[in-house]
């Protein structure tokens, strides 16, 4: 079948239109002189996130996992034996030094002590009759009416009735301290826990015990740092008191300031750590023995310091690297050689200057020269 030349005319300038147009998509999508098209983003820039470079001090911090504990810690107990005779505080709650705790029956050393009292009150009266007698005897012996041996007799009687109520004085006050003993009082403030013995209960003395007083204002948080970081530790508490920071995870207040206290003095070989400890105050309380807490602690400053937010930095195979954002919005991707590691910023030896600005996020997307659009971190 032979197709009429008008056909082949038709054809023919569908296929001219069809390449022109082609050719018109072409040049848009390589950019050519009809430009980007309206919303291209890839041409608009890269969105990222960028942040400076600063230059000046930073602290240098170890940032480790540390446990609360009392600062003091006492199982109460009762010195003496004898029935419990009543508790007198609400376990869980804060108790101030002196406060009464718990009582034992009173009565049977009490009784006792009324017994070691009636001693000490007759050897008094017996003292009074030695030194009468003696007075007498001594009147006498010089008179010549009694031989001197009657009057050593006498003399000697005296000096027994003297220790006599010396030795009851002594068991008098022993029986008293027995009896002070049936009041147990609070050596330190502190918070109660849960009752260990119950009124009615037998108690042993220095055996049984009736409640765990804690301290926990101060109190102190104990961790450990790997023993590479003790030298620069030292240095620091060489130069004065070495502050140390606890965070509480999930309390949003501020972070608790304390004060290192304690260095151990041996370092684990078995981990290769250090245990350490800081001492905080806590009036209100935030900090509860066996809780855990983020701790951080300075160990060296750093003058003159260019540092950037550590999630500027990436690697390669050939070592560190930032993206700097240059004058006209692209980037240069920069080799760094990297110093010491903070919490949240890294100190950069070499390949960056103060006040330059790195890209933080969004360096997935990009390459060498590429155009960006920054937004300040």
């Amino acid at each position: 079948m032979q197709r009429s030349p008008g056909k082949k005319f038709l054809v023919i300038a569908v296929l001219v239109a069809v390449g022109a147009i082609a050719a018109t998509i072409w040049r848009h999508d390589a950019g050519g002189k009809d430009g980007p098209k309206p919303g291209d983003k890839t041409a608009a820039g890269v969105p990222v996130t960028t942040a400076l470079a600063t230059r000046g001090e930073i602290d240098l911090s170890l940032k480790v996992i540390g446990r609360a504990e009392a600062y003091s810690t006492v199982n109460l107990r009762s010195r003496v034996s004898g029935q419990l005779e009543a508790l007198a505080f609400t376990p869980g709650t804060h108790v101030k030094k002196g406060d009464l705790l718990a009582r034992v029956d009173p009565r049977p050393l009490k009784a006792a002590y009324d017994q070691a009292q009636g001693n000490v009150s007759r050897d008094q009266a017996q003292l009074v009759k030695a030194e009468a007698d003696l007075a007498r005897y001594e009147n006498m012996l010089g008179k010549g009416f009694v031989s001197r041996a009657d009057y050593d007799l006498y003399k000697a009687n005296l000096g027994v009735a003297r220790a006599a109520l010396e030795s009851d004085r002594a068991a008098a006050r022993a029986a008293q301290t027995q009896l002070d003993f049936t009041t147990i009082s609070a050596p330190f403030d502190g918070v109660t826990g849960a009752p260990l013995a119950y009124p009615g209960a037998t108690l042993t003395a220095d055996t049984t015990d009736i409640v765990v007083l804690n301290e926990v204002d101060p109190i102190r948080v104990a961790f450990s740092i790997p023993e590479d970081s003790l030298s620069a530790v030292r240095s620091s508490v060489r130069k004065g008191p070495l502050p140390v920071q606890a965070s509480i995870p999930g309390d949003k207040g501020t972070p608790l300031q304390g004060e290192l206290e304690f260095i151990d003095n041996a370092v684990d070989p078995t981990t290769g750590t250090i245990i350490l400890k800081g001492r905080f105050h806590n009036a209100d309380g935030r900090l509860t023995p066996g809780q855990f807490a983020d701790v951080t602690l300075p160990t060296t400053r750093l003058a003159d310091a260019v540092s950037v937010p550590v999630i500027a930095l990436q690697s390669s195979t050939s070592g560190s690297f930032v993206f700097v954002v240059k004058a006209d919005k692209t980037v240069e991707q920069r080799s760094v050689t990297t110093g010491a590691t903070t919490a949240d910023r890294a100190v950069i030896d070499k390949g960056l200057e103060g006040g330059e600005q790195v890209v933080t996020e969004g360096q997935m997307l990009l390459v060498d020269g590429a155009r960006v659009r920054a937004d300040k971190g």
